[in-house]
């Protein structure tokens, strides 16, 4: 039973130096890896006194693991490392513009949309806010020095190398059917079918080893589903046959997720953060369209946000097990905290937690500009301070409350990222895997 041990000493040692490897080629101050750690954990794994009591082994092997943890972190603290290639999939909270290459009902092609983004000047790129997006701050934070572009953009692939892409688009969803009301979107399965495409260029510039290795240091965020459920409760035409369960619905949401981060995996992804489902109930499309008075959220469509939410955080700690040291898939609790935000407005600085500044809450729901002698009576209404709206229209966050979700996600604790948050996911070393597995 001593060579399970051994293993684990083993596998820890691994561990360790790829995150010192990690540091060094980030930054030139960090100290050659120190034997030390070394004799350290020799000593962790001798003196224990496992003998050949299985329990007493397994206790050593579980304090091998906690003391390696313990010395990475410790380097994460000491010589944090400042470099970041993001690959982005989700919905419209998330588009950097793909949809403006599609022909579709859901575009933000138009002022004021991008108002407050400073790269374009204030002009539309196809973001649904008035400012960046949660990646874009993230990336900022991070050390990314540019956005990464809409995979259908042109010559995109060339910036996969050094940026990432932004693969992410209006109206999908998790289900291959959410969203056909707007005619074109890309699904999550079309998605990741053009991150294979990247992939493909990569290996063909770069080789298979070289692709890997950048892949597994990269982060792979997923924010989708939202349109799922809003899709759900939304009235069909013709009203005929009976809609299935809630529960159906979440796991049937859950199994084809779960799925398609699987197949990321196989491509080469190694740290993932994918994001839960706010909390829909609040946003001022469903307030409106549910007759909700002022103040108060739907409460069965939060119960099913709520209920995906807890099967998706389990499928998630499920594929972690499974995979160990081979990847981390983190949930990000965007629920509560957005929650939080809109149920105390006031104390992070908004005037309106519950309204739109653009667009109202009348159909068609988004924001638009009249042109000339006709702009005072088509134009949709624009609030006069974007910064103290929680919401920019009646389905998106505005850039102020984007920025205080990136700031939970980088460094929140356990309640709002978990296993780690997107900080220390960013510096966490993953052990190559050169054959994908």
């Amino acid at each position: 039973m001593e060579e399970f041990i051994e293993d684990a000493f083993n596998n820890c040692t691994t561990f360790f130096k790829q995150s010192h490897a990690n540091r060094v080629a980030c930054n030139q101050r960090t100290k050659p890896f120190d034997s030390k750690y070394t004799h350290t954990l020799i000593y962790v794994s001798t003196t224990i006194g496992a003998g050949s009591d299985p329990v007493a082994i397994f206790m050593t092997i579980m304090e091998i693991h906690t003391f390696c943890a313990i010395l990475v972190v410790i380097q994460l603290h000491v010589f944090p490392c400042v470099s970041l290639t993001s690959f982005v999939f989700g919905d419209s909270l998330v588009d950097a513009g793909n949809n403006d290459y599609l022909f579709t009902l859901s575009k933000a092609d138009s002022p004021p949309y991008g108002i407050d983004f400073l790269p374009s000047g204030g002009r539309p790129t196809g973001r649904f806010t008035n400012g960046r997006t949660i990646p874009d701050i993230i990336g900022q934070v991070l050390g990314a020095t540019s956005f990464p572009p809409p995979c259908l953009a042109p010559n995109t692939t060339s910036n996969a190398i050094h940026e990432g892409i932004n693969y992410a688009s209006g109206a999908s969803g998790i289900l291959d059917q959410t969203g056909t009301f707007f005619i074109g979107r890309l699904t999550l399965k079309e998605q990741i079918g053009y991150f294979e495409k990247s992939r493909s260029y990569m290996v063909n510039l770069m080789g298979e080893e070289k692709t890997n290795e950048l892949l597994s240091k990269a982060i792979f965020s997923i924010t989708i589903g939202s349109n799922d459920i809003l899709s759900y409760f939304r009235p069909s035409f013709p009203f005929s046959g009976d809609k299935i369960a809630p529960e159906v619905l979440q796991d049937h949401m859950v199994s084809n997720l779960t799925t398609q981060l699987k197949r990321l995996r196989w491509l080469g992804a190694r740290k993932f953060v994918v994001v839960g489902v706010g909390p829909l109930g609040c946003i001022p499309y469903v307030r409106a369209t549910r007759l909700i008075p002022e103040g108060e959220c739907s409460i069965e469509v939060n119960s099913v946000v709520r209920g995906y939410n807890s099967k998706l955080k389990e499928g998630l700690n499920r594929l972690n097990r499974e995979v160990g040291f081979g990847a981390v898939f983190v949930y990000a609790n965007s629920y509560d905290v957005f929650r939080r935000m809109i149920r105390n407005y006031h104390q992070y600085g908004f005037e309106n937690g519950d309204g739109p500044c653009c667009g109202g809450y009348f159909p068609p729901f988004v924001c638009f500009e009249g042109k000339g002698k006709t702009a005072n009576a088509s134009s949709s209404f624009l609030c006069s301070d974007r910064a103290k709206y929680v919401f920019w229209d009646a389905f998106h966050p505005t850039e102020a409350a984007n920025l205080i979700v990136a700031e939970k996600l980088l460094d929140g604790d356990p309640s709002v990222c978990s296993p780690m948050n997107i900080r220390q996911l960013h510096h966490s070393p993953i052990i190559p895997i050169h054959q994908r597995s």
